[in-house]
């Protein structure tokens, strides 16, 4: 009686242990890939404030010289605004456009839906360099190579898709009940839609605007057949790489890594928990 009496108990005791340990395991796998992933910072962040002409790790000594040499650069300004003009006119239409693509999606019932499904979703898997090629052959056509829209229109076809995602799975867990119910009590459905439906995905439509920021702020192929001779920050940086290599894209880098944590701060500050309805 004893013996078969600890036989159970012997096997509950040892359930916890194992799940103890397997917790550990993947504590210490995550903390592996964090490293691995974050490593190239612990390079980039000293490298920016070296004192050396050239690009040498560890440093020999510290200067802001490469932050001066960013600040000072009209040809770095002029980059930075074109990237960040670029990257608000892609939030608003991507927003827009991806918010209204998500509703048709989800809440359309028409012929072809699926194509337009994965007609939306094709800039995010089709490669870069042939959505750029194409849009290339396009823009030149309109004479908008070289143009900040152009570049604007081509990141808003790349950004759209994930707009779409972001927004349409919010739109699939709302409860379309609650339209039902302000039609019921006289609304128009555009005005519960507007009244009740957008306020309460708000927190996803946020998300995702910065999310369409972020995609176009960091794209480079696309900014590549596009811009012409007017470069964005990414393009820039690509350009210094191949002619120049000096710690100023270090410092250039440090300041993009800040500006995305930044944007990705105020994402999960406002795109999360905000009061639906007042």
């Amino acid at each position: 009686m004893v013996s078969g009496a600890s036989g159970p108990t012997g096997k509950h005791r040892r359930r916890p242990r194992a799940g103890r340990g397997f917790r550990r395991l993947l504590a210490i796998y995550c903390a592996v890939v964090f490293v691995f992933l974050m490593a190239p910072l612990f390079i980039v962040f000293p490298i920016s404030f070296s004192a050396a002409r050239y690009l040498t790790f560890p440093p020999p000594g510290f200067s802001w010289q490469w932050y001066e040499s960013y600040l000072n650069d009209p040809a770095w300004i002029q980059a930075t605004i074109t990237s960040v003009k670029v990257a608000f006119g892609t939030t608003v239409l991507a927003t827009i456009l991806g918010t209204l693509a998500a509703f048709s999606l989800v809440r359309g019932s028409y012929p072809g839906r699926a194509w337009v499904d994965r007609l939306v979703a094709a800039p995010i898997i089709v490669p870069n360099i042939i959505i750029a090629v194409a849009l290339y052959g396009l823009f030149a056509r309109f004479k908008l190579i070289g143009e900040w829209y152009g570049v604007m229109l081509g990141h808003t076809i790349y950004a759209i898709p994930f707009v779409v995602l972001v927004v349409g799975a919010a739109l699939r867990t709302f409860d379309a009940n609650q339209e039902q119910a302000a039609m019921g009590l006289g609304a128009s459905r555009l005005k519960a839609v507007w009244k009740v439906t957008l306020p309460q995905i708000r927190p996803s439509i946020v998300s995702a605007a910065f999310l369409a920021f972020i995609t176009s702020f960091d794209e480079l192929i696309i900014a590549l057949f596009t811009s012409g001779v007017n470069a964005t920050l990414p393009k820039k940086m690509f350009e210094n790489i191949i002619f120049e290599i000096d710690p100023t894209i270090a410092a250039v880098s440090v300041l993009q890594i800040l500006l995305v944590a930044l944007v990705v701060t105020l994402a999960s500050r406002f795109g999360v928990g905000v009061n639906p309805i007042r």
